[in-house]
C-alpha cells in the first residue's frame, strides 16, 4: 500500500482544489443568526482550548470546513461562550506535507493540550494522525474526509459523507431513474482514496445483478483523453467521476470536445458541486450532469443553512467560501457547542469532552437527511444519506431529496445505529 510521502504530489488531485469564480451572492440574513447560548454577552472565563487543522497550501486550500467552525466560535463566544467561557479555537495548517501534518498533531493534542479538534480537513493530517488521537484520548469532528482512514478510525468523525456514500448514492439514483446497466467508476489510483472507493462501487453494481469496472488514473501522471478512450472501449453506460472537481470538470471537457455528452449517462459524488462551476460548464451539459450532494443545497432555506450563511458573514473572513465544507464545518462546530453546553463548564477536560462527544445521538438538522450521531465505536459514518441534484441552466435543480444507500459496507454502521436506536 502507498505511503502518505507517496501520494503527497496526487494530493492536488485529490482534494479537488481548482480556480473557480467566487461564490456568488447569498441573502444576507444577520436575523437567522443563533449561537449557543445568544446572550448577546461577551464570554470572559478560562478559554476552552479547541484545534483545528486544514491543508491550506500547494496543491490546495481545504480549509472552508475551519473557516466556518472559527465563525462559529466567535459567535459562541460573542453570545455567553460555553456557560461564561470562552472557545480558544487554535487552527493549524499542515501544508499538505506529512512531516509538518504529525507536528502540528503533536502541538495541538500534547503542548496545546486542546479538548478536541473541530472542522478538520486534510487527507494527509486524517491519515498522519490517527493514531495519536487514539493514543491521546482526543476526538476529532471532522467536515472534510476523503479516504478511509477517517471513516474507519474511533477518534475521528466527519459530518461529510466521502466519496464513498456519496458515490454509491449516485450510482443508486442512476439505477433507478436512468437505467444504468454497466458504470465506469474514474478514480485515482490512491487504495484508501480511489480504490477504496471504486471497489465498494463495483460491489454494489454486483448486489444489483449488473456490471462495474474501475478506471484508475496515476494521479502523477493524468490523461484524460487517455481515460475517456478507455471508457469507450470498456463499452460501460455510465460514467461515475469519483474525482475532485479539478479533474472530473477535465474529463468533461474532453468528452465536450469528442461529443460525447450522449455517449454515456454521466452521474458524479459530490465534489463537483461546487459554487461557480457555472461559469465553467456552460451551456453543454446542462440536464446532463447529475450530482449526489452530501449536505442541502447552498440556497436551501432550512433554519441551519441561513444560521451557517449568516455566522459566516457576520463572523468570517473575506473570502471564506459557501461551499459544503464550509457548512459541514459550521454543524461539526455547533454540536459540538450544544455538547460542551451540557457540562459543568468548571470541570471541562478532554476526558469529559471525549465522553460528551461519545454520547451525541439522534440529533437533527435540515443541513442533513438523517439524524447526526457518533457513540463509541471503531468507525463513524453518521452522515449517508443523500440528496441528487441536476446541472440546469448554469445551477442545481434538485430531482430526488432525502435517499440512504444500501451497501455492505454499512452493515457495522447498521448495528451501531441500531445499538443506539438511531433510524436513519
Amino acid at each position: 500500500m502507498k505511503k502518505i510521502p507517496d501520494i503527497l504530489s496526487a494530493l492536488a488531485l485529490v482534494t479537488g482544489a481548482m480556480l473557480l469564480p467566487a461564490v456568488p451572492a447569498v441573502a444576507d440574513g444577520h436575523s437567522d443568526l443563533s449561537c449557543g447560548l445568544n446572550t448577546g454577552k461577551a464570554a470572559t472565563g478560562e478559554p476552552i482550548k479547541v484545534g483545528g487543522i486544514n491543508g491550506n497550501a500547494p496543491p490546495g486550500d481545504f480549509s472552508g470546513g475551519t473557516d466556518a467552525a472559527a465563525a462559529y466560535f466567535d459567535c459562541v463566544n460573542a453570545n455567553g461562550g460555553i456557560n461564561g467561557r470562552p472557545i480558544q479555537y487554535i487552527v493549524e495548517n499542515d501544508q499538505w506535507n506529512p512531516e509538518l501534518a504529525g507536528q502540528v498533531g503533536t502541538k495541538l493534542v500534547k503542548d496545546e493540550g486542546v479538548v478536541a479538534l473541530v472542522g478538520n480537513g486534510s487527507v494527509v493530517s486524517m491519515a498522519v494522525n490517527a493514531k495519536l488521537y487514539a493514543d491521546e484520548g482526543v476526538m476529532a469532528m471532522a467536515s472534510a474526509c476523503a479516504i478511509s482512514d477517517c471513516y474507519e478510525n474511533a477518534n475521528i468523525v466527519s459530518t461529510n459523507q466521502g466519496p464513498l456514500p456519496s458515490g454509491i448514492g449516485a450510482l443508486k439514483f442512476a439505477i433507478e431513474e436512468l437505467g444504468s446497466k454497466h458504470a465506469a467508476c474514474i478514480g485515482f489510483n490512491i487504495p484508501n482514496n480511489g480504490g477504496w472507493a471504486c471497489d465498494w462501487m463495483n460491489k454494489y453494481m454486483e448486489s444489483k445483478g449488473l456490471q462495474g469496472s474501475s478506471i484508475l488514473m496515476d494521479p502523477t501522471a493524468v490523461d484524460l483523453n487517455s481515460i475517456y478512450l478507455q471508457a469507450l472501449a470498456e463499452g460501460v453506460d455510465t460514467i461515475l467521476l469519483m474525482l475532485p472537481a479539478g479533474p472530473a470538470i477535465g474529463l468533461l471537457k474532453v468528452a465536450e470536445e469528442q461529443g460525447g455528452r450522449d455517449q454515456f449517462k454521466w452521474v458524479s459524488p459530490t465534489p463537483i458541486y461546487e459554487p461557480g462551476v457555472g461559469n465553467v460548464l456552460g451551456d453543454y451539459w446542462s440536464g446532463h450532469l447529475y450530482v449526489n450532494i452530501e449536505l442541502a443545497q447552498y440556497d436551501s432555506d432550512g433554519p441551519d443553512n441561513k444560521n451557517w450563511i449568516a455566522v459566516t458573514k457576520k463572523y468570517g473572513k473575506d473570502g471564506d467560501r459557501l461551499d459544503t465544507f464550509s457548512q459541514s464545518g459550521f454543524i461539526s462546530a455547533k454540536f459540538f457547542t450544544d455538547a460542551l453546553l451540557k457540562l459543568d463548564p468548571a470541570k471541562i477536560d478532554r476526558a469529559s469532552v471525549s465522553e460528551a462527544i461519545k454520547q451525541i445521538v439522534n440529533v437533527e438538522s435540515d443541513l442533513l437527511c438523517g439524524p447526526y450521531y457518533v457513540g463509541d465505536a471503531d468507525r463513524h459514518m453518521p452522515n449517508h444519506a443523500g440528496r441528487m441534484v441536476l446541472y440546469k441552466d448554469g445551477g442545481f435543480e434538485t430531482v430526488r431529496d432525502c435517499y440512504d444507500i444500501d451497501t455492505s459496507y454499512l452493515d457495522p454502521i447498521r448495528a451501531q445505529e441500531k445499538a443506539l436506536g438511531v433510524t436513519q
